[in-house]
């Protein structure tokens, strides 16, 4: 007996195993294997079971890792699109399917009940009454999971309008036709929120899957899942790939979010992804956001996929008051320099006193972004990578925020000795500095990376939100997605261009994105809401259309210079980085690599419309010791984009020995 193997490696091949004797009763196709590969041991996918192999010796397996197959269904299919769009091994898309951390042996004896005893919808909390437009969409929605043909709808509400509910009796409707439904959200931050609404309503027929789970609960919510013992799940992007059979409803909430594409291989996209398992199980997809990304809107108006628009919250309430502060012209009238104008603080004050909640928002983290000598003017930079060390004042220690590098603050500068280090820029952990000083009896929170690492840290400060024990939360983008808090009565946005001078084309769609976003988070109870947006470019586009809640006016002007300079969604991208241990070799490589996708386009692509821009330095050049040169490429679709380099770069994505790195439609 024979088993072919795939590994995730960057290798476009599969090796053969022998099945030793005690193996051959129970392997199956889509089991994971232990195997020997060169002096390794590593884990692989068996993804065939030949009759004969052309190796006259092989190696037999080890052992089988799974007692059931981990891969079944369509999402055997669904692994062959991702390999081929996103361009990388079967191997490695089946990875992204099935967590490396999985063991099913944990929970194999758990006694978990049939999906029979499962609590059934109609048992649980009542369903409220939906406004005229929720009731417009819903009946779209049901019309098209009637239909049992695969279909996508834009769901566009502005914050609040009951988007949520919406999904909630789409979902009913699916499970009543005896399908399953995934609800994908951008952030774990946002899990234990949806989590609660959704078990409200489906009681144990909802399962959760993110990366914070626990081996023991990953296993066991895994089983439930295969089983059908639950038949909705919940989770971040990686719950697209959930073992669920009958999929009939897929639902992205906050379709916008950057956090929806991967950053390892495979770099997928959990839109794209999502649309590609409705076509093969004959789904409908929900793309639903206040704000959605350009690319959707342009398929919506385009009449490619389907429009849903809630124009007004629920009840009636109006949308929060928008006030734009011009921090150029604070600056001259401050004294002491400080997170807050004089018109966010007295909003705050107004808030403290009367016992409301507020968010703030700063889209950084940390103390002091710069650490600069008065003297000389050298900026503490991290000698792994080519960016400045921010400065964390509650562990008093310089951190890079892309290698994790540590190191104290020094008394005086390393370079000239006698200068003094400044401190620069501001971060979350400074606005929270500032808030305790100006008001020592507030409640105050500070939501980012460094106080939600550990696994019940979101679960607890949304709990500590919710029942308002914390008055003031601070926070980076996290707390701009979704949540959902009535007695927020104030926004603030303590600087407002974080983003707009980076160099991305999408800069102006994110800064958007955000303050929008931020501003749906006040007002959403029975009092009205107030949104202060500091900012030193109150006149760019982006702010001022976010200040009236117009996306229609944004997305005008922003489709508009996407046009004209043949930028998505006109055209598809494929960046191409490549990595080398000095700069001189990275450059060498990349410099050879386009010019050897110059000849092979103009030889094979022919007149496919395919442009080659760089080779340039990488946003960040330097990163964990290696230099950095990016391509791109450009193309009306990304599939010749995709076989381009599939017959340019040599085995193991590499080129003149140095590994590519290939983002197909990067963000």
């Amino acid at each position: 007996m024979i088993a072919e193997v795939v590994f995730n490696l960057p290798l476009e091949r599969s090796f053969h195993y022998a099945v030793p004797e005690p193996l051959r009763a129970g392997l199956q196709r889509g089991m994971r294997v232990l195997v020997p590969f060169g002096r390794r041991e590593l884990m692989g996918w068996v993804v065939g079971l030949p009759a004969r192999s052309p190796i006259k010796e092989l190696k037999p397996l080890r052992r089988a890792v799974d007692p059931v197959p981990v891969i079944a269904d369509e999402r055997w299919v669904l692994a062959e699109w991702v390999s081929s769009y996103y361009y990388c091994s079967i191997g490695e898309a089946l990875a992204a399917m099935v967590p490396s951390g999985l063991r099913l042996k944990f929970a194999a004896g758990s006694g978990l009940g049939a999906g029979g005893n499962c609590p059934q919808p109609s048992a649980l909390s009542p369903e409220p009454t939906l406004t005229i437009h929720q009731q417009q969409g819903l009946r779209r929605i049901i019309e098209a999971l009637d239909a049992g043909r695969p279909a996508t709808l834009l769901v566009h509400g502005v914050s609040a309008s009951g988007k949520t509910e919406l999904y909630l009796q789409a979902i009913r409707h699916c499970l009543a036709q005896e399908r399953a439904a995934i609800c994908l959200v951008p952030e774990i931050a946002l899990t234990p929120q949806t989590i609660e609404r959704f078990r409200d309503r489906f009681g144990g027929l909802v399962a959760i899957w993110h990366s914070r789970l626990g081996a023991r609960q990953r296993a066991a919510e895994w089983l439930r899942m295969a089983r059908g013992e639950c038949r909705v799940v919940v989770g971040p992007r990686s719950a697209v790939f959930a073992p669920l059979q009958r999929v009939g409803l897929i639902i992205l909430d906050e379709e916008h979010e950057t956090t929806y594409k991967q950053e390892d291989v495979p770099r997928y996209h959990a839109r794209d992804v999502a649309q590609a398992r409705a076509r093969l199980a004959g789904a409908v997809v929900l793309l639903g956001s206040a704000t959605p990304s350009v690319e959707s809107f342009y398929q919506a108006a385009r009449g490619r996929i389907g429009l849903i628009t809630l124009p007004e919250r629920v009840e009636g309430r109006p949308l929060p008051r928008v006030d734009l502060v011009d921090l150029r012209e604070q600056w001259g009238a401050r004294g002491r320099a400080t997170p807050f104008s004089a018109v966010l603080r007295r909003a705050l004050e107004q808030v403290v006193e009367q016992g409301d909640q507020a968010m703030l928002l700063l889209n950084r983290r940390g103390f002091a972004r710069v650490a600069q000598c008065q003297g000389c003017g050298l900026t503490l930079r991290c000698d792994r990578c080519s960016v400045p060390l921010v400065y964390h004042a509650g562990r008093a220690e310089l951190v890079c925020h892309y290698c994790s590098r540590r190191e104290p603050l020094p008394a005086v500068c390393p370079a000239c000795r006698k200068g003094y280090l400044r401190l620069r820029g501001m971060g979350t952990e400074r606005v929270e500095s500032e808030l305790h000083r100006l008001f020592p009896v507030a409640r105050i929170a500070r939501m980012d990376l460094d106080t939600t690492r550990r696994r019940e840290s979101h679960r607890e400060l949304y709990e500590a939100v919710k029942t308002e024990q914390v008055g003031v939360l601070v926070g980076t983008q996290m707390i701009a997605k979704g949540l959902d808090f009535p007695q927020v009565t104030l926004v603030g946005v303590v600087s407002a261009a974080t983003a707009l001078n980076l160099p991305d084309f999408r800069a102006g769609e994110r800064t958007f994105d955000l303050l929008t976003q931020m501003a749906g988070r006040a007002g959403r109870g029975a009092r009205p809401g107030r949104v202060v947006i500091q900012t030193y470019c109150p006149g760019h586009y982006a702010i001022q259309a976010a200040a009236r809640h117009d996306y229609g006016g944004f997305y005008a002007e922003e489709i508009r210079m996407r046009r004209r300079v043949g930028l998505p969604p006109f055209t598809h991208l494929v960046e191409l980085t490549v990595k080398g241990t000095s700069r001189e070799r990275a450059q060498a490589a990349a410099d050879a690599l386009g010019a050897a996708l110059l000849v092979r386009q103009r030889s094979v692509a022919g007149r496919a419309g395919i442009t080659l821009l760089g080779p340039a330095p990488h946003r960040i050049p330097r990163l964990r010791k290696t230099h950095r040169v990016c391509l791109i490429l450009k193309g009306a679709s990304a599939a010749p984009l995709v076989a381009l380099l599939r017959r340019t770069l040599q085995p193991g994505r590499r080129f003149k020995g140095m590994p590519v790195v290939v983002d197909v439609d990067p963000l």
